[in-house]
């Protein structure tokens, strides 16, 4: 099984440790996301943007099932020389969170091109942002629209938009569309990453998988652990609870093996996959 939203919170994490819990968890596979960019959260360590990359890249080096992601603020001054540093460090990919700007700012937009053009996902935060600011209304999923106008670009919405998932889905519908006829070249996957609570979970992955859109290679599995300390009985509870709500739901060992497996290699390496236009829009 594949964790592609696990946070780096600290200086220094036990990578064996972190191994022995993904293990213990069933995860096989794990998308790791740096330190988050200075001014933030007074939550997580101060350290200049190379110390984060290094870290970063330190703790995945030499493990071909984990996958560094490299977390970006697209309105740094100098945001495309650390998309180039990243790069060339050999990131898997990007995360980003929105949270005191739009993401159809003219800056980010650039951001977005530039990692799309060198075939990298971004991970985009979606929905409320518990933060202590006022910074969800730039992480509302209709934001994301603008992405359309990012030729190539790969990119999920974290969080299922929690509580915007019937959002998040028609939004969804719309790239589908676009994709499938031409209008934009871009793809969108949702990651449900906790977000969701409990209550919701049933609603939200059954509204996923029978709303009738051709979605079933672009969802993905999240726990929002970290490596410092990774929680083996919260990943076994979302993941017995998911597996439980599918099979529920009679989707197949097959598409349950898709979601928490092997839809994430795809997002992160540009597999293609065959779309039908979704049934549904104008």
């Amino acid at each position: 099984m594949f964790d592609c939203h696990i946070h780096m919170r600290t200086l220094e994490s036990d990578r064996g440790l972190f191994e022995q819990r993904l293990q213990d968890s069933g995860i096989t596979h794990a998308m790791i996301f740096s330190l988050p960019p200075q001014g933030f959260s007074r939550k997580y360590p101060v350290c200049t943007n190379n110390e984060r990359l290094e870290l970063l890249m330190d703790f995945c080096s030499g493990k071909e099932h984990l996958y560094p992601f490299y977390w970006i603020n697209p309105l740094e001054p100098n945001a495309a020389e650390q998309v180039s540093a990243a790069l060339a460090a050999g990131v898997s990919g990007f995360k980003i969170i929105c949270s005191d700007f739009f993401p159809s700012h003219a800056a980010a937009m650039e951001i977005y091109k530039l990692i799309a053009c060198n075939n990298k996902p971004v991970l985009f935060h979606t929905g409320i942002l518990w933060d202590g600011k006022v910074s969800s209304k730039f992480c509302h999923p209709i934001e994301y629209e603008c992405l359309l106008e990012v030729p190539q670009l790969r990119f999920t919405l974290a969080h299922v938009s929690w509580p915007w998932f019937d959002t998040a889905i028609a939004v969804y519908g719309k790239f589908l569309n676009a994709q499938i006829t031409g209008n934009a070249s871009c793809e969108m996957f949702i990651d449900t990453t906790p977000g969701t609570p409990e209550i919701y979970r049933r609603e939200v992955l059954t509204k996923l998988y029978t709303i009738g859109y051709d979605i079933f290679d672009n969802i993905l599995f999240g726990s929002d652990s970290n490596t410092a300390n990774y929680n083996v009985e919260w990943v076994r509870q979302w993941t017995s609870l998911d597996r439980r709500i599918l099979t529920d739901l009679n989707i197949d060992k097959m598409l349950q093996d898709k979601y928490l497996t092997e839809n994430a290699l795809r997002f992160i390496k540009g597999q293609k996959s065959n779309k039908n236009i979704p049934i549904a829009g104008v």
